[in-house]
């Protein structure tokens, strides 16, 4: 008989206002296998997001493409429209979400200035 290893339970606790992004992060949070459930006045302690084990690993393992289609979903843009206001299209944001097509630095600027971040969001970390 195999043998079973038991974990301690790990809980990640996210505060989050608003209801529509609290969905969209619970939908995040599901897509990554994990459990999630909304907590409404909870006093326990919080901690950083940004400082977990979780977020550095799931952000070590990002893809420009990944960061791109989370930054376009997240300003509530279709590809088509992201890819109008870059002066691209549709078929080249798609390709750069999937990482068939890198992401060049004129092209990450652009995407910059349509999303509000910094080019460096969409450039490969080697």
């Amino acid at each position: 008989m195999p043998e079973v290893e038991k974990r301690p339970r790990t809980e990640l606790r996210v505060v989050v206002r608003g209801k529509r992004k609290t969905e969209r992060v619970i939908a995040l949070l599901r897509d990554h296998g994990l459990e999630a459930e909304i907590v409404e006045n909870d006093d326990d302690e919080l901690v950083n997001i940004f400082e977990t084990e979780w977020y550095k690993k799931t952000r070590a393992e990002m893809t420009p493409g990944d960061v791109l289609r989370i930054r376009r979903e997240n300003a509530g843009l279709s590809q088509a429209a992201l890819g109008e206001k870059i002066g691209s299209n549709r078929q080249n944001i798609s390709a750069m979400e999937r990482g068939r097509r890198e992401i060049g630095r004129a092209t990450a600027e652009k995407l910059a200035a349509a999303l509000g971040q910094k080019p460096e969001e969409f450039q490969r970390r080697w």
